[in-house]
């Protein structure tokens, strides 16, 4: 039996829950830009009243749209009905391994059981048109993985996901949506949702009720499915595909990347196989997986974790910056993504300006937050 990770944390409350709900529904809020806006001004309820101002010093031509009260409520209130419920990082119920990953979700929808995601997690991804022999693997991995006391971790999706969740439905599986909880993707898998929620697994997903994904939601998805586990199994990959985009986020966070090798003839292997060269862990079985993810079951916990954690709210009027300034800080920025320590170097101007500066580019669309916490020009 695997001891699973230590809960730790501090259980928001109801005004906070919602205000970082209305903050992170907010336009051009990510990740990134709430934990500078909290560690900034202390709290949602405070970063919520500096958007105008933040935004208006951005010279925006487009008014930010802050999310309102009414339709936070509303969205609160369908996941009710839903039987579903919020999760703010730093909470206990937080998943303990998305909590180390870069720029996890501060705010995640979860529907069913919160047991399984306090266990250690392995992801299993691969094609969605997989081969009868791929999605025989899948299952296997799968299956003998839940008897090790692994929670699966996947995407819903057609083929590998499938038959991935399957397995595991007795020993527990989390399904991560690309859109709201509410609505299913794709349409023939909701039986196997019930299924999910039946056996005491669970579905998160990151994006308002509602939602209904879009091709450039998937990849958001993708990092939560390789957050979420010690390790990601591909099973079938093409060479552009999804799959590979996560293996990616998986490396980028120091998650151990596995792929099980393939015909190549087959071009749904032509992925997995350039992982195998890449430096993957070659893989034919659970054995591989566990035996290497062993150790850091007993690890997990002892890195820092991302923190987030509002503080009591100070009166500190928002600084002004020199136009000279702006000027400098943007044209130290361009398409190559780079360090912010670098740009406070480079113009010699104070980190807390730089930092401002940012968050008004930010809010206006300007820049892009890339992993690691560099930034570049949009």
């Amino acid at each position: 039996m695997l001891e699973p990770p230590q809960k730790t944390g501090v259980e928001l409350s109801d005004q906070q829950r919602f205000s970082w709900l209305r903050l992170i529904r907010s336009d051009n809020i990510g990740p990134m830009t709430f934990r500078d806006l909290i560690n900034r001004f202390g709290t949602a309820d405070a970063a919520l009243d500096a958007l105008p101002e933040l935004a208006a010093r951005a010279k925006s031509r487009k008014k930010i749209q802050i999310a309102s009260i009414d339709a936070v409520e509303q969205e609160m209130d369908v996941a009710t009905r839903c039987g579903a419920r919020f999760i703010g990082l730093g909470e206990p119920d937080y998943p303990a391994a998305l909590k180390m990953s870069d720029a996890p979700p501060p705010m995640i929808a979860v529907l069913g059981s919160t047991d399984c995601l306090a266990r250690h997690s392995v992801s299993i991804v691969g094609s969605r048109n997989s081969s009868l022999s791929g999605a025989k693997i899948a299952h296997h991995i799968s299956e003998d993985l839940g008897k090790g006391d692994f929670v699966i971790s996947s995407g819903l999706a057609r083929g590998i996901d499938t038959a991935a969740h399957r397995a595991a439905l007795k020993t527990g599986t989390i399904a991560v949506f690309a859109g709201g909880l509410n609505v299913i993707y794709p349409p023939e898998n909701g039986e196997l949702l019930s299924e999910i929620i039946a056996n005491g697994g669970a579905a998160i997903s990151e994006m308002p009720f509602g939602w209904k994904p879009r091709a450039q939601d998937f990849p958001r998805r993708n990092r939560i499915v390789a957050g979420l586990s010690l390790g990601l199994v591909v099973i079938e990959a093409a060479t552009r595909s999804g799959s590979l985009i996560s293996a990616r986020i998986a490396n980028e966070m120091g998650r151990l990347v596995f792929a099980v090798p393939g015909s190549p003839l087959d071009p749904r292997c032509a992925g997995t196989n350039y992982l195998l060269k890449d430096g993957a862990i070659v893989t034919t079985g659970a054995r591989d997986v566990q035996d290497a993810l062993m150790p850091l079951t007993r690890t997990l916990g002892e890195q820092a974790p991302y923190s987030l954690e509002e503080q009591e709210t100070t009166d500190e009027i928002i600084p002004p910056t020199d136009e000279s300034e702006r000027q400098q800080i943007m044209t130290a920025l361009g398409p190559t993504p780079c360090d912010v320590d670098e740009i406070i170097r480079f113009t010699g101007i104070s980190a807390p300006i730089v930092q401002l500066v940012l968050l008004e580019l930010d809010l206006d669309g300007r820049i892009e937050r890339h992993p690691g916490g560099l930034v570049s020009m949009v």
